[in-house]
């Protein structure tokens, strides 16, 4: 399937776009990094916000406190959440089960 043809102004609003979705994922780790925003907060956020529920639940683990990238795998492996999950596609279940590892 070939990709559609953009007009320069249609490029440049996806650019945009993607931009300010990049830096709000930034501020994202950055804000669960120092404390100020926990797992839980995010969780809640993830089906209202499409910011973070487009987020990858691996980047996510990876930009807590304490938990690099082999562990964060480890924690999604032992949950059964795929590598390439992202926050608002994660079921009950597999949210309660984060957070008990999580706390």
């Amino acid at each position: 399937m070939a990709l559609p043809t953009l007009t320069p102004e249609q490029r440049a609003a996806a650019l945009e776009k993607a931009a300010a979705a990049r830096h709000a994922r930034s501020e994202l780790r950055a804000s669960l990094k120092s404390g100020e925003l926990t797992f839980a907060d995010l969780l809640a956020r993830a089906d209202e916000d499409p910011v973070v529920g487009k987020t990858k639940v691996l980047y996510v683990l990876e930009s807590l406190a304490g938990v690099g990238k082999i562990k964060a795998g480890e924690i999604a492996g032992e949950v059964g959440i795929p590598l390439t999950r992202r926050l608002a596609g994660l079921g009950a279940r597999q949210r309660e089960e984060l957070l008990s590892r999580l706390a």
